[in-house]
């Protein structure tokens, strides 16, 4: 079975710790669902965007946080 998984990226790409522990995710939906509640906490702890990963596959990515973008 498949893990859905976020990576939490500065605005320049470089990888950052959330300040919202992630779950491991069984579906697209599921993980899409977690980050349309969290975004605003994973924003305002320093992530600017987001990249979902179905177990290594990038499925889509950069996906900024920030809405006037």
């Amino acid at each position: 079975m498949a893990t859905w998984t976020w990576r939490f990226e500065k605005s320049d790409g470089t990888e950052t710790a959330p300040a919202v522990e992630p779950e491991e995710f069984t579906t697209q939906g599921d993980a899409e669902s977690w980050i349309g509640e969290v975004w605003k906490d994973l924003m305002a702890g320093g992530v600017d965007q987001v990249r979902l990963f179905e177990d290594t596959t990038e499925i889509y990515g950069p996906m900024s946080l920030h809405a006037d973008e």
